[in-house]
C-alpha cells in the first residue's frame, strides 16, 4: 500500500513570531502548551534574555494555516506572563540562524568541501583526520541549500540555532 501524498506547505505558511514575556519559570510551558492545543508542530524556538533582566524573547518557526495561527497568536498575548505576540510573516525584519555542520571525509573531498563552505561565507570551526566541522549562518534558505550540498559528502551531524527575528527601523520585535 503507497504511502499517502504530503500536501506541500508554501513558503507563506512559515511563520515567526516574536513574543516578549516575564522571565519567569513556566512561561515556555504554558506557550508551547497554546500551539499543542491546537495540533501546532514548534519547527524552532529560541528563547533568550532581553535587553531588561526581567524579561525574555522567544522566536518561534512554525508552519500552518493562517487563520489557526491567528488564534494562536490572540491566545499567546493573553498568557498573564506575556507583554506582547508579534506574527513577523512578511514584514520588514532581520532573520538569521546559525548552523554547526560536521561531516565525515577524507583529504582528497577536503577541497571540494571548502570551495562550498567558501561559497557560503561557512567557517571552519574544527579539522581531524577524517572529519570537518563548519559554521554557517544566513537565511534560513540559505542554511537549507549549503546542507543539501553537503549531504552527499557524508554528513554526521546537524544542529542549528533556530531563527532570530529583530523587526527594522523603530517597529517593536
Amino acid at each position: 500500500m503507497a504511502a499517502p501524498e504530503l500536501s506541500p506547505i508554501a513558503p507563506s505558511d512559515v511563520h515567526t513570531i516574536s513574543l516578549y514575556v516575564n522571565n519567569k519559570p513556566g512561561v515556555l510551558v504554558r506557550t508551547a502548551l497554546v500551539f499543542a492545543r491546537r495540533g501546532y508542530n514548534i519547527e524552532s524556538l529560541v528563547v533568550s534574555p532581553a535587553a531588561r533582566g526581567d524579561f525574555s524573547r522567544m522566536t518561534i518557526t512554525c508552519r500552518g494555516d493562517p487563520a489557526t495561527l491567528e488564534q494562536i497568536i490572540k491566545q499567546l498575548a493573553k498568557l498573564v506572563d506575556v507583554v506582547h505576540a508579534i506574527d513577523h510573516t512578511g514584514d520588514r525584519a532581520y532573520e538569521t540562524e546559525i548552523a554547526l555542520v560536521k561531516l565525515q571525509c577524507s583529504v582528497d573531498e577536503r577541497t571540494q568541501i571548502l570551495q562550498i563552505a567558501e561559497h557560503y561565507a561557512a567557517k571552519v570551526v574544527d579539522y581531524g583526520h577524517e572529519s570537518v566541522m563548519l559554521r554557517v549562518n544566513g537565511s534560513s534558505e540559505k542554511l537549507d541549500a549549503f546542507i543539501d550540498l553537503l549531504r552527499p559528502h557524508g554528513l554526521l551531524e546537524l544542529v542549528r540555532s533556530g531563527k532570530v527575528v529583530m523587526a527594522r527601523g523603530l517597529r517593536e520585535t
